[in-house]
């Protein structure tokens, strides 16, 4: 899976190191990322996610089933990247 918001659809970004002298080299920004399983409740099922912390308060804030929809909508999230939990 590669390193991608499944939610805000944020990734990593490339940049500059930039010395004290101002000499440049490439570098990466990377996104804060982590797995997390949620609860959804509309379908009563456990999925889990790759989400970044921005995208953890958009779910806090707008609720699972609605940044779901979001996500889908802006092309972020498919049927097939939901990983079901079996308990």
């Amino acid at each position: 899976m590669s390193k991608i918001c499944q939610i805000t659809g944020k990734k990593a970004i490339t940049g500059n190191n930039v010395s004290h002298s101002k000499r440049r080299t490439k570098r990466k920004f990377n996104v804060n990322l982590f797995n997390k399983k949620f609860y959804w409740v509309e379908q009563g099922v456990w999925i889990s996610l790759t989400i970044s912390a921005a995208g953890l308060r958009t779910i806090n804030k707008i609720g699972l089933n609605a940044a779901m929809n979001q996500a889908a909508e802006k092309g972020y999230l498919t049927d097939k990247d939901i990983k079901f939990i079996e308990l």
